[in-house]
């Protein structure tokens, strides 16, 4: 948190010092902020991992991309076609986010996702109950949310 504090700032910095006030400069006034808390990074503790956050989420926001796209098909493609090939149902899925935060955010991107809705969490927070719209392989959704949940997870620690 103070890693981007600090890139805030630098950015802001960026277009105090160029004048420019426009959206492109400050931009690049956060890129060059990131670059420069990137390189003094291994001097100052309050910035351990901060450089690794920026391409942990890019890389997530991929993953969730190509998953929203595949689900969307999936989706369609069943809308679409006369016989319908779903198979609604219900599971629980074990949770390994901890914070409500981390459960806030873990359900609603499986909700957001298309096929999928989260419902409820258990009493002690261990258990995410899912309604699924393709239920016909429970491993392999099982395996595709605790994929979800474990990339989500990585962009907090």
């Amino acid at each position: 948190m103070i890693g981007a504090a600090w890139n805030l700032l630098l950015g802001l910095a960026w277009i105090v010092l160029t004048g420019d006030f426009s959206g492109r400069n400050l931009l690049a006034g956060l890129l060059f902020g990131y670059l420069v808390l990137a390189l003094i990074q291994p001097q100052v503790p309050a910035l351990a991992g901060y450089a690794q956050r920026l391409p942990r989420l890019i890389r997530f926001v991929g993953f969730f991309f190509k998953e929203l796209l595949l689900a969307n098909l999936k989706v369609a493609f069943d809308i679409v076609t006369p016989p319908w090939y779903m198979k609604p149902g219900v599971i629980a899925m074990p949770l390994k986010a901890s914070t409500e935060f981390e459960i806030a955010f873990v359900a609603n991107l499986i909700s957001l996702t298309p096929g999928t809705l989260s419902l409820d969490v258990s009493d002690d927070r261990r258990v995410l109950y899912i309604h699924a719209m393709f239920l016909d392989d429970e491993a392999a959704l099982r395996r595709g949310l605790a994929e979800l949940e474990r990339r989500a997870l990585e962009l907090f620690h």
